[in-house]
């Protein structure tokens, strides 16, 4: 996806490559006062992160302003149209005291503070290492330190100019993107030549492996840097795969046993490598090309490594022991990619049905082409739904090679359940009729006045229960994935998060658990799209803590399959997938009315609006792929109603009563498909496999039938309770 910059060298010997760059390192291709300019941009830099987690638990502070997707032909009459200024103008006021009065005594709140104390003090910790590693090799310790204080002061200056909305052009998008979201920070070293820049950041991402992670709040000061030098994001993202490419070929060199050994022989050594052997202007790292980096060196990988013109010695120093540890680089990339231990897949087996991550690209790879797709990033993608199993990983190709993409699997009879009754749903006779009256009100108007029609009411028990139990089961999934996630099973790489529907509560679920586990620096980014969620600020100001970079709530306010399901939840706290997230500093709100008809639609779109958002690494192939796709099903949704409706002369009971065998069908035959190809990889023969999925299904399905009947006959036939 990436074009190879010009100024990179082709794969040479380490010789031929050394001869070339002549160790150049920071601290000879930079002047002292350059070098002293690079530890104050990294200051500055971080003193604006800093400022914007302060700003989430700002009561004055509010939610960036809404995009609304592909400018409306609106005939909709403006509700303020016929109301005085004057008096429009008293009311919004009056409505901002009362919600910037109730978001302080929400922030006052002791557990509002722990977590604000929680999250400054780890960046805080964070902050000093990165200051602290830098300073040893580019400046002097106490010279690091001092630019704190100067940056805390240039941070009291006024900054550039806010976002804005995002163009339109892909192509230009996720690089305006970055400069909307992480604004230029002025420094000198903008002036220097392209190589140099490009070297600078490239050094920079090798000194901030060295701290043996690669958080989130390192990537996101990388963006700070790029923005800031004049670079591009796919500069970056190649630089961080060619680099995941090299520690793992370096870690193939290096077994485990002699790991081990050198651990316990070289540690006095080590120990003095991560404290600052590198800070006697450069001269230190070709001190220990026979001690720590010898490996790193051994594997051939300098010419990776310095590519940009680093030395291979330079780079092998800047990443410490980093560069001598199988230990550590497996550990950076989660045990090699996702593979969660026997222990956890024992633990979570219990909670969730399922669990798992799925890589989206072909994993049936010999492993040396297999990590030709490692990344120092990961990108899970969560699906809110399913119709075939294959929509666990299909919606989710669209995400590009610059990270590593995983889908999430998790429940899948309750998703398949869920999946086959929307969209049985929606191509009924009873859901045609019925729409064509309920869109004569707003979604919150239907909600908070119950203006449901009738006859949807009447087979409302087709969808309702799948949804209730699916839900239930998508919370659990998401404080499983909190775990998973903050157990290292990806390592210690930052992760980007994207659902929708069902998809985005179990990321809800994740963040809110991620917050009160105070796991902080995991995740990058996450887009949450058509979340049936509550809109609280309480809850989202939580999930702002632990999200480093972008939070994303994609909404559509015309959403009437969203507003059916979330009709009995707690309307009086709001619904993410329906409205804008207020009151909390650094949530994006982009309106989706315009672009996509209806929830269902969301299985077809992600794509699409991942790239209108400025999402940073796509292929666009599978973008386009997937909106043909989305054309085709609606074209078949709508045919299939139209049917419907001219054919159906049954009651609304007996429709549900048809439906419901329908979904049953469906899902039993998704399930029998599944089981099959669990019982064939563990060694059992096709027919022996089908044979057995079908009785387990079908048996399961008999249990469940047996159960439902128990239920129903020892209720009371009187209205009870709820």
């Amino acid at each position: 996806m990436f074009s190879k910059p010009p100024w990179s060298h082709s794969r040479g010997t380490e010789s031929d490559h050394d001869s070339q760059s002549k160790d150049e390192s920071l601290t000879t291709i930079l002047s002292s006062e350059e070098r002293s300019e690079l530890t104050l941009l990294v200051a500055n830099a971080t003193e604006t992160m800093r400022s914007n987690l302060i700003a989430t638990f700002d009561p004055k502070q509010t939610s960036i302003p809404t995009v609304i997707q592909e400018k409306p032909k609106s005939t909709a009459t403006d509700t303020f149209e016929a109301t005085d200024p004057a008096n429009a103008d008293a009311e919004a006021n009056d409505i901002q005291r009362k919600d910037e009065a109730a978001r302080e005594k929400e922030i006052a709140a002791v557990s509002t503070q722990d977590l604000k104390r929680a999250t400054i003090e780890f960046f805080d910790d964070w902050r000093d290492a990165v200051l602290q590693r830098i300073g040893e090799v580019v400046n002097a310790r106490d010279q690091a330190r001092g630019h704190i204080n100067e940056a805390r002061q240039q941070e009291e200056r006024p900054r550039l100019p806010p976002r804005k909305t995002i163009p339109n052009q892909y192509e230009v998008r996720a690089q305006k993107a970055l400069h909307d979201l992480y604004p230029r920070i002025e420094t000198p070293l903008k002036n220097l030549e392209k190589k140099k820049r490009a070297l600078v950041l490239h050094s920079l991402l090798l000194l901030l492996l060295s701290l043996e992670h690669y958080s989130a709040h390192s990537r996101i000061l990388l963006l700070h840097l790029v923005s800031s030098l004049g670079l591009t994001v796919d500069f970056l993202a190649e630089d961080e795969s060619k680099i995941a490419r090299g520690l793992l070929a370096a870690a193939d060199k290096m077994s485990a046993d002699e790991e081990t050994k050198k651990k316990q022989e070289d540690n006095v050594v080590a120990r003095r490598w991560k404290v600052g052997l590198a800070s006697v202007a450069g001269a230190a790292v070709i001190g220990i090309t026979g001690g720590l980096a010898a490996p790193f060196l051994a594997a051939g990988i300098g010419t990776v490594m310095g590519g940009l013109g680093l030395g291979a010695t330079a780079a092998a120093g800047y990443l410490g022991t980093m560069a001598s540890s199988a230990v550590l680089v497996g550990g950076l990339f989660g045990a090699y990619g996702g593979r969660m231990t026997g222990q956890m897949m024992d633990k979570y087996a219990k909670e969730v049905e399922d669990f798992g991550f799925v890589p989206v690209r072909e994993d049936h790879k010999p492993r040396k082409i297999e990590k030709e797709y490692r990344r120092l990033r990961v990108a899970i993608g969560i699906s809110g739904w399913l119709t075939d199993q294959k929509e666990i990983v299909e919606p989710w190709r669209v995400i590009g090679c610059g990270e590593e993409a995983f889908a999430l699997r998790y429940e899948l009879e309750a998703l398949l359940n869920l999946g086959n009754a929307m969209s049985t749903m929606v191509r009924s006779a009873a859901w045609g009729l019925a729409s064509r009256e309920v869109i004569k009100h707003t979604v919150f108007g239907a909600l908070s006045a119950g203006l449901w029609p009738l006859g949807l009411l009447k087979i409302s028990r087709v969808l309702d229960n799948p949804f209730s139990v699916a839900k239930s089961r998508a919370d659990k999934a998401g404080e499983v994935l909190a775990d998973a996630l903050i157990n290292k099973a990806q390592g210690e790489r930052p992760v980007t998060m994207v659902g929708y529907s069902l998809g985005a509560r179990v990321i809800y679920t994740c963040l809110k658990t991620m917050a009160e586990r105070k796991a902080f620096g995991l995740i990058e980014s996450v887009v949450l799209i058509g979340a049936p969620a509550p809109a609280a600020t309480l809850d989202w100001r939580k999930m702002r803590a632990v999200v480093s970079g972008r939070i994303v709530n994609v909404f559509n306010p015309n959403d009437y399959i969203l507003g059916f399901l979330y009709r009995s939840s707690s309307i009086q706290y709001g619904v993410a997938g329906l409205q804008q997230i207020d009151g909390v500093k650094g949530i994006e709100n982009v309106d989706v009315s315009n672009k996509v008809s209806g929830h269902t639609r969301y299985r077809f779109m992600t794509g699409s609006i991942l790239r209108d958002i400025g999402f940073e690494d796509l292929e666009l192939g599978e973008v386009a792929r997937e909106e043909r796709e989305a054309e085709e099903d609606k074209e078949r949704e709508d045919a299939e109603r139209e049917i419907s409706e001219k054919s159906s002369s049954k009651s609304e009971e007996e429709q549900a009563e048809d439906m419901q065998k329908a979904i049953d069908e469906k899902t039993k035959q998704s399930m029998i498909s599944w089981t099959t190809e669990k019982l064939r990889l563990s060694g059992a023969t096709a027919s022996e496999a089908f044979t057995r999925a079908r009785s387990q299904v079908f048996g399961r399905s008999r249990a469940d039938s047996m159960r439902s009947v128990s239920n129903s006959s020892s209720q009371s036939p009187s209205f009870g309770t709820a």
